[in-house]
């Protein structure tokens, strides 16, 4: 069977390695993006593929997604299926304090985004969200915090992600209310901590680590990172929870999975431990500024999703991080 795939945030972590499987597995992809988060590095080795139909578009832009539109309806006689994958989010640390910008892309463009789906009759739509709608309570002993739990926005008017996760969490509604109204199968992902051996942007904690390690300069970390424990997930697990999803229709419910790995790590220790990797013994850590509302752990249950499908994670994290160290 034929399927045409349209991902959104197509060089983003996720959306790059979807991309690279789909394309390398003789799909045919049409993606997207508008570099905020990445850049066409991610995508280099398969830019010229003509299976990957890519554009510098913006999901905010009307008059572009009304070109994707198009595109799709041209394509769409010569496919059996059509998959509309949603990896576009505002992800930059600094950009969480910005309601406009977690607005605009990741509620109202998303909706637009959703909507396109069912105008052009896609049979599918993944809906990549986030662990950060947890806030304060994104873990607990009892094997990690589960999707049916209660969500507490803690400490709402001063976190930094609050416009950011809740944001998120109403894309979940939308995507819920679609499938229960029949227009559309999928589900939402609440991906937690992804990086990738192509992520070089220092907005998140690996690639901030392994800059500056290979400035030869002190590593900064915020006082939170005393304390703060974090596990990671390689782009490849994120990808292959996508792909497991849509291959089991019976998952496509509206609901909503998290995709995580159980190796904590604090952040202390995953400084040291990329300075090993790279040869550095006795890094240099000086602490600085602090994060309000930041959750010392983030442990997310995985259950749901393992008894639906096949996933489980294939890249450990003393893997990943050879693959990091080894793209320097």
């Amino acid at each position: 069977m034929k399927t045409l795939y349209v991902i959104s945030g197509a060089t983003g972590m996720t959306g790059s390695e979807l991309s690279r499987q789909l394309v390398n597995s003789g799909d045919t992809v049409i993606g997207f993006d508008n570099f905020f988060a990445s850049s066409i590095d991610t995508v280099k080795d398969i830019i010229d593929n003509p299976l990957f139909i890519f554009h510098e578009w913006d999901i905010n832009d009307t008059g572009q997604m009304e070109q994707l539109k198009r595109l799709v309806i041209d394509l769409k006689p010569s496919y059996d299926s059509i998959v509309y994958i949603n990896c576009a989010a505002v992800v930059h640390t600094e950009h969480f304090y910005e309601v406009e910008h977690t607005y605009s892309t990741n509620v109202v463009s998303m909706r637009t985004f959703l909507q396109q789906a069912i105008e052009v009759k896609a049979d599918i739509y993944i809906n990549c969200s986030t662990s950060e709608v947890y806030s304060m309570q994104s873990w607990n002993s009892n094997g990690g915090v589960r999707e049916d739990d209660f969500l507490v926005l803690a400490t709402a008017e001063h976190s930094q992600r609050t416009s950011y996760a809740t944001g998120k969490l109403l894309t979940e509604f939308f995507i819920k209310d679609a499938v229960d109204k029949g227009k559309i199968k999928g589900c939402s992902i609440r991906f937690a901590n992804v990086y990738s051996r192509h992520e070089r942007f220092a907005k998140h904690i690996i690639p901030h680590i392994i800059n500056q390690l290979i400035a030869g300069e002190t590593v900064r970390l915020l006082e939170n990172s005393k304390k703060n424990k974090r596990t990671f997930l390689h782009n490849i697990d994120s990808c292959n929870a996508v792909l497991e999803l849509i291959d089991h229709p019976e998952a496509l419910d509206g609901t909503v999975y998290n995709v995580a790995t159980d190796e904590e790590i604090s952040i202390v220790d995953l400084t040291k431990l990329i300075a090993r990797k790279m040869g550095i013994e006795n890094p240099r850590i000086e602490f600085e500024g602090y994060r309000d509302s930041d959750p010392e752990r983030r442990l997310l249950n995985t259950d749901k999703l393992r008894s639906r499908t096949n996933w489980k994670p294939q890249v450990s994290l003393d893997k990943g991080l050879d693959l990091c160290v080894a793209s320097i």
